[in-house]
């Protein structure tokens, strides 16, 4: 079919490209028959092209023009800030926080489980992230050594909400899934202080005491007639692995539930991430690629390749600080590398593509 080479200044929305689109790179940053969107334009800045090739005909019809601009897919300069939204997902998270604290407290002490408080913490914070996928990346920096456990279920519950979205559960089913995973270590309230806080390795007594939680979890919300059956079966199951090396029972493959399945990917990513008293935080998209190549076979690779396309997905511009202390922002996403998009550095102007520097990648987002 016949093309134009049109200038960039002149494109249409929904104009498609004749051919793949290179800049410098062994990979096509468009590929051909791509229709343009809003977001392809900030591509052609950060790499400097100004024509490209289209097919000659008409980008949209009458009613997919009118689709288009209706869309609600917001422009990326109406998309809010994220310093904006970190801020009262924050405020929001160090709240649930506390009084998610305060119900552990009450189960130490002998109380019962009250799962519908559970679900009120969880709830609003869940639905304000599942809109702002990006924060799941931030979590690791709301999380403090003091109070790891208040803070580790409520990170767990937007995790695992947000895998629950990506990998197409009903809204009520995310909810069930994000509340499972709040109360995926309430069985750890009947494991001492002495052990909980204990700032040394624990010795293998103290760790056999530890992978009771589990059971003790269970036992606590069986009877519980607002968690349904395979979410009770999660508490119980989100430490065991596809490899049979997990616990308690040291089950494989089909033997563990799908829920269980993606709490047990939302934990190890959570705990991985976060500062602990015998050992630092780490990168969330170091994270992922170890918990993908590292720990391959222990996972459902489905739920860790959602997680992945959660935290990787990162808007055009957006700024971040990468291991090497240098900061920059997002200029191209990468579909087949997610983790390591193509970043232009703030004070140099040089581009980096992340993966081919693989000594180097992301730290933390900036916003």
């Amino acid at each position: 079919m016949e093309h134009l080479i049109v200038k960039v200044a002149d494109l249409k929305l929904g104009n498609e490209i004749a051919e793949d689109i290179f800049a410098n790179t062994s990979f096509p940053l468009i590929r051909k028959d791509t229709r343009i969107t809003r977001e392809h334009f900030h591509v052609f800045r950060a790499f400097h092209i100004t024509e490209v090739p289209v097919i000659n005909r008409d980008p949209f019809n009458k009613e997919e023009a009118e689709l288009e601009e209706s869309s609600t897919e917001p422009k990326l300069n109406e998309t809010p800030n994220l310093k904006l939204v970190a801020h009262d997902v924050a405020n929001l998270y160090k709240s649930s926080v506390a009084d998610y604290k305060k119900e552990f407290t009450n189960w130490q002490s002998g109380a019962k489980v009250d799962v519908s408080k559970i679900r009120q913490l969880v709830i609003p914070i869940v639905e304000k992230v599942l809109n702002h996928r990006q924060i799941v990346a931030m979590l690791n920096d709301l999380s403090s050594v003091r109070d790891y456990t208040h803070h580790h279920a409520i990170a767990l519950g937007i995790i695992a909400g947000s895998l629950a979205k990506k990998l197409g559960y009903d809204h009520g089913q995310i909810m069930q899934i994000a509340t499972a995973a709040a109360l995926s270590d309430c069985g750890m309230s009947r494991i001492t202080n002495r052990i909980l806080e204990k700032s040394e390795a624990l010795t293998q007594m103290e760790f056999n005491e530890i992978k009771k939680h589990t059971i003790y979890g269970y036992s606590m919300v069986k009877d519980s007639p607002l968690l349904r059956p395979e979410m009770k079966l999660a508490i119980l199951q989100h430490h065991e692995r596809l490899d049979g090396s997990g616990y308690p029972k040291g089950e494989k493959m089909e033997d563990i539930s799908m829920v269980s399945q993606i709490i047990a990917v939302a934990d190890i990513y959570h705990a991985m991430t976060s500062e602990r008293i015998y050992r630092p935080k780490a990168s969330p998209f170091k994270v992922l690629e170890m918990i993908r190549e590292d720990e391959f076979g222990k996972f459902n690779i489905q739920v860790v390749q959602a997680l992945i396309s959660i935290v990787g997905d990162l808007p055009i511009g957006l700024r971040v600080e990468l291991s090497s202390g240098e900061t920059g922002e997002v200029i191209f996403n990468q579909q087949n590398v997610p983790t390591r998009p193509m970043i232009r550095l703030s004070n140099s102007g040089e581009i980096l593509d992340l993966s081919k520097k693989r000594q180097l990648y992301i730290e933390r987002i900036l916003g």
